[in-house]
């Protein structure tokens, strides 16, 4: 995984979350609080969700093959989609049954010193944490909103990592809330209702994570600012005198596709041609190196096909054929 994939960001998230499990667990184990044994879980689940991270990052690396000649980049998409199920499941599934139990059937809490200092102690953690996918993000995203950067970002790891983060860190206030009330009401069941909104809080940022990394799965584009370098690089004046359409696809964070229709001169040589699209693909691969899979076709511009309008199943360069038509 290249370094904007995160791979700080995740490390720090996998340390952060296995110490702050083991120390849930002991609370729980000593105070009998369900807020603690659900926010155990969900640190568990978010640190084999960090496992998953990287374990796509490395299986991404991997060289392509005669049967997936476009390489193994969607790995990573898909590892993401697998932790949206496992916090959805493990995390958010799991705290609302606990929840549910607690309130059905609440108790004490005993030792409440465990469970308040191990939350403070993991709310600091979770900071460490988020404050360092907050920095890795920043080098990224730009002049975008966290909203627009989360939805638009192609590497899913540093946005999974902070809606994690994010998550956790909520999650912990939501406990120590809990907790707080049970111990000032001497009534159990504000500790099940923490643990519910616990609950509800993940489901709601599992949600989030499948919908964005379903959209990649499914192929994006490349952002607007790649469009637009690349349309100004394909284009020499010369030889190349528009693009009569073009498609764009992220075969993986790091790895674009392109495919243009570019118009030729009807008096251009084959040589003058062929020059001018390998010098075309040099100057994209200049402007924007993550393309790395780029396939040009030359054609003669035909203002009135192109007056059609960007049609997919025509051909904008000329009348479409059809293998019925001959």
């Amino acid at each position: 995984m290249s370094a904007s994939g995160g791979t700080k960001a995740i490390v720090a998230a996998l340390a952060a979350n296995l110490a702050i499990a083991v120390a849930k667990f002991v609370a729980f184990l000593f105070s009998g609080s369900s807020s603690m044994l659900a926010e155990s879980v969900h640190s568990l689940a978010d640190s084999g969700n960090q496992g998953l991270l990287l374990v796509g990052g490395k299986k991404a690396q991997r060289e392509a093959t005669p049967q997936h000649p476009f390489g193994y980049g969607r790995e990573r998409y898909i590892y993401a989609f697998l932790v949206s199920i496992v916090l959805f499941s493990v995390g958010g599934m799991f705290a609302i049954y606990e929840g549910y139990e607690k309130i059905k059937h609440p108790h004490d809490i005993e030792h409440w010193y465990w469970p308040v200092g191990v939350l403070v102690f993991a709310i600091i953690a979770e900071t460490f944490s988020f404050r360092t996918a907050i920095k890795e993000s920043n080098t990224l995203r730009g002049k975008q909103s966290w909203k627009e950067f989360v939805r638009h970002a192609k590497a899913p790891e540093l946005p999974v990592v902070l809606l994690e983060d994010l998550g956790a860190l909520v999650g912990l206030i939501l406990a120590l809330g809990g907790v707080g009330m049970a111990l000032a009401t001497g009534d159990g069941v504000w500790d099940g209702i923490g643990t519910l909104c616990i609950g509800v809080l993940l489901i709601l940022i599992a949600i989030v994570l499948a919908i964005e990394t379903k959209s990649l799965l499914l192929g994006e584009a490349a952002g607007l600012d790649a469009v637009q370098k690349i349309e100004t690089a394909i284009v020499d004046g010369d030889t190349v005198t528009g693009i009569i359409h073009m498609r764009t696809l992220h075969l993986g964070p790091e790895e674009l596709l392109v495919a243009a229709k570019i118009a030729v001169q009807h008096d251009d040589t084959a040589t003058e041609i062929a020059s001018a699209i390998n010098a075309a693909e040099a100057r994209i691969r200049e402007a924007v190196p993550i393309a790395r899979v780029i396939y040009l076709e030359p054609d003669i511009f035909s203002e009135s096909e192109a007056a059609k309008g960007p049609d997919r199943e025509a051909a904008p360069g000329g009348p479409t054929s059809h293998p019925a038509e001959h």
